[in-house]
């Protein structure tokens, strides 16, 4: 539930900054600050690996609703899912410290578009996220990246993703829900 009201306030704030300054660049670093709670703890009282994730996706709300992008895919009837996702921890986080989360458009392939996702406490990276999502269709499958940028517009300046993402996307990919995939351990 904390992690529902914190999205609401997000995309409420977001929201408004979009109205008074305008759409930002999807290539944009987007900021938001965030505090670690009592609810993201775990027994050893700093940030719960699994809540990282969580409060990333606040970032993501951020972005996408302050480059416009939100409105557009609404407008279409598309959302975005996560496809995949890896993140490295280098320090931790603790209960009421302030974080900085950074996050960023880093590129697109013929079927997905990457985002990283920084937490920073005075611009120490203490933990970096790289997610993978696809953009969907609520009437079913997949949006199409000339459709996507047809409708929501191209970013210019986009960085070449790093080799070794592509190569984390193409090692942790799952079979097409199409065909079966059966849990058997080797």
């Amino acid at each position: 539930m904390n992690v529902l009201w914190r999205t609401l306030l997000v995309l409420l704030r977001a929201r408004r900054r979009l109205r008074r300054e305008g759409p930002v660049d999807p290539t944009t670093v987007a900021r938001l600050r965030i505090r670690v709670l009592p609810s993201d703890i775990d027994l050893l009282r700093h940030l719960n690996n699994g809540r990282y994730l969580s409060l990333f996706d606040l970032g993501r709300w951020d972005l996408l609703t302050r480059a416009g992008l939100m409105a557009a895919m609404t407008r279409q009837g598309w959302y975005a899912v996560v496809a995949a996702e890896t993140i490295t921890f280098r320090r931790s986080l603790e209960l009421w410290q302030r974080f900085d989360l950074e996050t960023r458009l880093i590129g697109h392939d013929d079927r997905a578009v990457y985002l990283e996702h920084r937490a920073l406490v005075k611009g120490e990276i203490y933990a970096r996220a790289i997610i993978r999502a696809r953009i969907l269709r609520r009437t079913g499958g997949t949006v199409p990246h000339d459709e996507l940028f047809a409708a929501v517009g191209r970013p210019e300046g986009l960085p070449d993703i790093e080799a070794w993402v592509h190569e984390w996307a193409d090692g942790s990919a799952l079979p097409s829900t199409k065909r079966p995939a059966p849990s058997v351990w080797e």
